[in-house]
């Protein structure tokens, strides 16, 4: 049964254990968590407080040990196999630390990819891939593969393949961790532009000072717990 309200995530009474007894670890704790449409939020904590765990159970790269997640008032534990595969690609853009781009095909292959799966047809396929990754500032770079860009113009294709498919919401796992000071900001000023203009929800989790000042809403992390929520 769908959840009667407007919030891009909800949570409640979210767990995840990992292992059993006396190797047990709770990642998370009984976490009640909303996320509304629009929200440029930061998930932050010290490593191993549970932060990427809290996006691949909302996302349903992983499952929860108990409780429930909803995204836009979609049950994730009513959905398995290919229609959560199908949910995820059509509703949730990922960026990660690790970029995660397929090194063979160019930076608007890449794009592309996702598109491909949706089945839509090639001309408008060309036309959102060229539109965002000039969006993005890589006009002129599409034919390059991975290895021959830098780690932020990597990033920017990363985040580009996250949002082509226009999804309501984007998760962003440590987006600034392998880059500059300088490189990081630009992105994430990029990201903050991109979120004004396109009313996308973007949900970061991270440690990093600068990504925290940037975030209009910091949710804190302690040991699988929310200690703290502050909306700036």
């Amino acid at each position: 049964m769908a959840k009667a309200n407007t919030a891009v995530i909800q949570t409640e009474g979210l767990t995840k254990v990992y292992g059993e007894d006396r190797i047990a670890v709770h990642a998370l704790r009984g976490v009640d968590w909303v996320v509304e449409p629009g929200e440029f939020t930061a998930v932050v904590g010290p490593s191993g407080s549970g932060k990427t765990t809290l996006l691949n159970v909302v996302s349903g790269l992983d499952t929860p040990t108990s409780g429930n997640v909803w995204l836009k008032g979609n049950p994730l534990s009513g959905m398995t196999g290919r229609a959560l595969s199908d949910f995820r690609r059509d509703h949730i853009g990922f960026v990660f630390q690790a970029y995660n781009l397929i090194p063979v095909l160019t930076a608007a292959e890449n794009v592309e990819y996702i598109l491909l799966l949706q089945g839509v047809p090639a001309e408008e396929r060309q036309q959102r891939v060229h539109e965002l990754l000039t969006q993005v500032g890589l006009e002129g770079m599409t034919d390059r593969r991975p290895p021959d860009l830098s780690g932020g113009q990597q990033q920017r294709v990363a985040i580009a393949r996250a949002m082509v498919a226009k999804p309501s919401l984007i998760l962003a796992d440590e987006p600034t961790a392998n880059l500059d000071s300088e490189t990081g900001s630009q992105l994430l000023n990029m990201m903050q532009a991109l979120n004004q203009e396109t009313g996308m929800t973007f949900v970061f989790s991270t440690h990093d000072r600068m990504v925290m000042d940037y975030a209009r809403r910091l949710v804190r992390l302690h040991d699988g717990q929310i200690t703290g929520d502050e909306r700036k």
